[in-house]
């Protein structure tokens, strides 16, 4: 197994050379989250996750979660390493600060979150669901609630969960059957099993605080009918200590491909005690806000599993040699060349890095927008960066998990056989990529609520919104000969999107399978062309710092050649993805049921 050493340098350009964060921090009340702050952070951070948490992430795969008796133990070192991230202060940096939370920007958290989840995915699902978890409680909980429940799990001293999926009913949540009676006090009795519920039971906290959606009574039909109840495992009482344990427990863990270490429960509430958080039957609403931050949450899963299959990928290749070079020996003291001399090599390590450093820039810009609409003292600045946030997150979720594997593949195929076998640990970040794909949503799901949603809410002002970014971005590069090819093939996909776009509204009422045939490939062409705008920006900021004369020569210059990269090998698909978003759904829908 190769080690995994934490990218703060790249981090640190992004956050403060690209997005110039230092520009907004005081007018978002960041007043102490400085350049030399944030950069502090991702060095000790990264410490962490390299040296503490990696070195776990194949005893995890080889031991697993297992239950007994109720009871679900974790692999050797996972909970010392919880441990000493919540006593380092990590869990707490996405919390407010009222809630015991380091208050840092989401910024720097959601880049801290990919190390993390770059150097364990499993282990790191214990905190990154309570993240969410937290968010939804201090959107959506009462007073009461949050003081009751936020401080001991904005530390992680309490984990969270969130429960929606049944045996009966996954992305239809309409048909869900768990049920929630009043009990006459104020608290519900909740009753029904869930499935698929990540972490749900487990060792490495006092207390685990389940989020469930369930139906009242009197409930409507479908999703109007579904409220939202904190179920936690063990009672809290009135001075914060834990009371009685609840009546649920988890019947069964799943046994899976991947993510062996997190433990995927089969939760069974029987007459649990349950307390409505939000309004009586909208508990989907009060979900969305923590499916939307898990949404985010698992598009950087995917980034993080390329960034680790990479730096594995990129180990290997220098040690191993094999063949020679095109051009004659490029190492003629030894029996054959480091396989690095071979172009078919180059292309798929540089197919995974482009996507990685230009898809953290797409998500260190949305995580900024996530800060403008929490921060802003702007009101228009705020309703304009929820619309950003809202719009890109089923982008971020699909397009990076699809890329995570696409790398984690790519990465294994560099090690040639060497890649299938367990102990070099790249099989590993396969199968543990692939989750991402389908949990928190499948990626076709993304790509309809993409469409289907957040295109055209009020009047496609979100979209109305990015694409103006977009424009200023390619405005600034236009006159620059030095980026000139990267700039004309980011502006033609630019055209692509808009016309694709555009085709979409026209077929959205009249032809509606229309739009789910395209769904997928519109999402694609959005992506490659966000993350290729991304690019221009570092490229543009990369060029600048070689003109100055800055001494990391040889960071600055791989910019230039990795945007260029990236519109050479993704950007330039934009006009295939066109032509299928305009295809139709004819054929497709061609077939009866019966022929399949």
């Amino acid at each position: 197994m190769a080690d995994y050493k934490a990218p703060v340098r790249d981090m640190s350009f992004v956050v403060n050379e690209v997005l110039k964060f230092d520009a907004l921090r005081e007018t978002l009340g960041y007043e102490d989250a400085t350049a030399d702050t944030i950069d502090a952070v991702f060095e000790e951070a990264g410490k962490l996750a390299s040296e503490v948490v990696h070195p776990l992430n194949q005893i995890g795969d080889a031991e697993g979660a297992k239950l007994n008796d109720g009871v679900v133990t974790l692999p050797e070192g996972f909970k010392d390493a919880f441990d000493q991230y919540k006593e380092a202060g990590w869990a707490s940096l996405h919390a407010a600060d009222e809630f015991g939370g380091m208050g840092m920007p989401h910024l720097v958290a959601v880049l801290v979150d990919e190390m993390f989840s770059a150097a364990n995915h499993s282990w790191y699902m214990y905190a990154s669901l309570t993240h969410g978890a937290v968010s939804a409680i201090q959107t959506w909980g009462t007073d009461e609630q949050k003081a009751k429940y936020l401080p001991k799990m904005a530390t992680c001293e309490w984990t969270g969960t969130m429960n929606l999926t049944e045996p009966h009913a996954g992305t239809d949540l309409g048909m869900l059957k768990t049920r929630a009676e009043p009990n006459g006090d104020g608290s519900y009795a909740i009753t029904g099993t869930k499935i698929f519920i990540s972490c749900g039971e487990h060792e490495m906290s006092e207390n685990i605080v389940h989020l469930v959606l369930a139906k009242l009574p009197d409930a409507p039909e479908g999703t109007k009918g579904i409220s939202m109840f904190i179920v936690p495992k063990f009672l809290v009482n009135d001075d914060g200590s834990l009371g009685e344990r609840n009546s649920l427990k988890c019947g069964s863990l799943e046994h899976k491909m991947g993510i062996k270490a997190s433990a995927t429960c089969v939760m069974n509430y029987e007459g649990a005690t349950g307390y409505l958080i939000g309004a009586e039957h909208g508990g989907l609403k009060a979900m969305f806000t923590m499916m939307n931050a898990a949404r985010l949450g698992v598009g950087v899963e995917g980034l993080a599993k390329a960034a680790l299959a990479y730096q594995y990928a990129t180990s290997y290749a220098k040690e191993r040699i094999q063949g020679r070079a095109l051009t004659g020996p490029q190492d003629p003291d030894k029996p054959a060349d480091n396989i690095l001399v071979h172009p078919d090599v180059r292309k798929m390590l540089l197919t995974i890095r482009s996507f990685v450093e230009g898809g953290r820039l797409l998500a260190g810009y949305t995580a900024m927008m996530l800060d403008v609409r929490h921060k802003h003292p702007d009101e228009e600045s705020r309703t304009r960066a929820e619309d950003i946030v809202s719009l890109l997150t089923p982008v971020i979720k699909a397009f990076f998990t699809d890329e995570g594997f696409r790398g984690a593949n790519l990465g294994m195929q560099c090690y040639g056989g060497h890649g299938y076998i367990v102990e070099w640990g790249a099989e590993q970040i396969a199968r543990d990529a692939r989750i991402s794909m389908m949990y928190e949503g499948t990626n076709g799901v993304q790509a309809m609520d993409l469409v289907g949603r957040k295109l055209f809410w009020h009047g496609g002002r979100a979209v109305k919104a990015y694409f103006q970014e977009m424009s200023e971005t390619l405005a600034a590069a236009a006159g620059r000969d030095d980026l000139k090819d990267v700039a004309e093939q980011v502006q033609a996909a630019f055209g692509s999107l808009q016309t694709a776009t555009q085709y979409l509204a026209e077929q959205g009422r009249s032809a509606p399978n229309n739009l789910g045939s395209g769904a997928t490939d519109y999402l694609r062409l959005f992506a490659v062309t966000a993350v290729g705008t991304m690019w221009l920006k570092a490229a543009m900021t990369a060029k600048d710092a070689l003109d100055a004369g800055s001494a990391e020569q040889d960071f600055y210059a791989a910019k230039p050649v990795l945007a260029r990269f990236f519109a050479e090998q993704y950007v330039s698909e934009h006009s295939s993805l066109l032509a299928r978003v305009q295809t139709g759904a004819d054929t497709i829908m061609a077939l009866d049921a019966a022929a399949f």
